[in-house]
């Protein structure tokens, strides 16, 4: 304890942190937030008047580019709705039930698998592979805590600010057999990044349950790997293995999400090989991705260009 107090009081960075973590920070302006949670995380300065990498212009989004349909488009329970208009049903993750507090959830009620989530951030998720083994209370709190949060204030991400903090029940979806291609297991979420409506890439997370680690592989438009991430032991052989029977349609269906906006990822999954909707994302990573190369950085940046730039 008493070498933390010393690292407060002497540590700017450390003490920003500390302050962020207890919501002293809240009241901070937007762009002073950025600016100092930015150098902290990227380790150079945001220069919010020129922009240049990816990870700067997505703070700079997130400070200019506010349309209201934005918040139904990160609100889980919204999204499903407006992407089955867009879409069609058959993506779309069957829904369970939607509750405002965990006391009005019935666990009896409940199928044997279920996974529960907020809608209003990134946390807060309950997968129940085996409702028999399930601490219903510890998920009780850990939803409870989840609700009473506002993800906004934690990276300024404005979209989310006045989404109604609800929770959502999904059906538990899993796939069949081994052939996902992922060394962890489990389902394969496919994360792929549009600019001005148009795909441009895909990023997978493998790994992610192994000893070793997860690791983020991107890939174009024609599978080909991109080395945006600094690992020198990719098995190229291997990674083709990642690649979705859909991938045409799932990049069908991220440009018809992303039409019109300047940038937008959508998450999607792949399984028993049929496509479902994930979540859609305004700011990948946040605009903090501290797994890429600072060129994979400057040459995204490149590519997203921002309205009043045309850089």
């Amino acid at each position: 304890m008493i070498k933390q107090i010393g690292m407060y009081l002497t540590d700017r960075d450390y003490r920003f942190k500390v302050n962020a973590a207890h919501g002293w920070t809240d009241s901070m302006p937007d762009d002073q937030f950025l600016k100092r949670k930015f150098e902290i995380e990227m380790g150079y300065e945001l220069d919010l008047d020129n922009p240049k990498t990816f990870n700067e212009k997505l703070q700079w989004l997130k400070l200019h580019d506010r349309k209201p349909i934005y918040t139904s488009m990160v609100d889980k329970i919204e999204a499903k709705k407006l992407v089955s208009q867009i879409i069609g049903e058959q993506y779309i993750i069957p829904t369970i039930g939607t509750w405002n507090s965990v006391d009005e959830i019935d666990f009896e009620k409940l199928p044997d698998q279920f996974v529960l989530k907020c809608t209003h951030d990134s946390h807060g998720v309950i997968i129940c592979r085996d409702k028999n083994k399930l601490d219903i209370n510890s998920a009780k709190k850990q939803l409870s805590e989840a609700l009473k949060r506002n993800y906004y204030y934690k990276f300024r991400e404005w979209p989310y600010k006045d989404i109604h903090p609800r929770i959502i029940g999904e059906k538990y979806m899993e796939q069949s057999g081994d052939n996902s291609g992922n060394a962890s297991g489990g389902l394969n979420d496919y994360k792929l990044q549009c600019f001005n409506g148009k795909f441009d890439n895909v990023f997978v997370a493998e790994g992610r349950n192994t000893e070793r680690g997860v690791r983020f592989h991107y890939f174009d438009r024609y599978w080909n790997y991109i080395p945006y991430c600094p690992y020198d032991d990719v098995d190229l052989e291997a990674l083709q293995k990642l690649k979705p029977q859909n991938f045409d349609l799932m990049i069908e269906i991220a440009e018809t999400l992303a039409r019109d906006l300047i940038q937008l990822r959508v998450d999607l999954y792949e399984i028993n090989g049929s496509v479902y909707f994930g979540e859609m994302t305004f700011f990948s990573n946040s605009g903090f991705d501290t797994d890429i190369t600072s060129e994979a950085d400057q040459i995204l940046g490149g590519k997203l260009l921002l309205p009043r730039m045309n850089v």
